[in-house]
């Protein structure tokens, strides 16, 4: 984790100082605020990335050395199937739906997306699926 990490820092720079450049060059300020956005965005996942490798220690990708048989097991628990990502999407755009639509489909829309949300994160913890 920590090439990657290490990658996206480099590539938040990289993209800072191509902002710089287009800012300068360009005087425009949509382009500008995407590349602003994308440096915070590899910034972040890069930050997030090098401080869980302190976190858990070496990783079999870490290793120069390593074979592709030591990254193998159990890497974490996935879900077979769900379907609240479904309707967490569905109330997302309810959501943005009524944002141009109207005020009264916008509220509905944000009281479905955050029933769903809470229906998606605690889905393992009521019913069939519960550890």
């Amino acid at each position: 984790m920590k090439i990657q990490g290490w990658m996206f820092l480099l590539c938040g720079v990289f993209f800072a100082a191509a902002d710089v450049v287009y800012w300068f060059w360009s005087k425009e300020p949509t382009g500008t605020t995407a590349m602003a956005i994308s440096v915070g965005l590899a910034l972040m996942i890069g930050y997030y990335l090098l401080f869980t490798a302190r976190r858990i220690g070496d990783q079999p990708e870490d290793n120069k050395e390593a074979e592709i048989s030591d990254g193998a097991g159990e890497i974490g628990f996935y879900s077979p199937h769900s379907w609240w990502p479904l309707f967490v999407c569905l109330s997302a755009a309810l959501t943005f739906f009524g944002f141009a639509v109207g005020m009264w489909l916008f509220f509905v829309g944000v009281f479905c997306t955050l029933m769903s949300m809470i229906g998606f994160v605690f889905q393992y913890y009521r019913g069939n699926f519960s550890h």
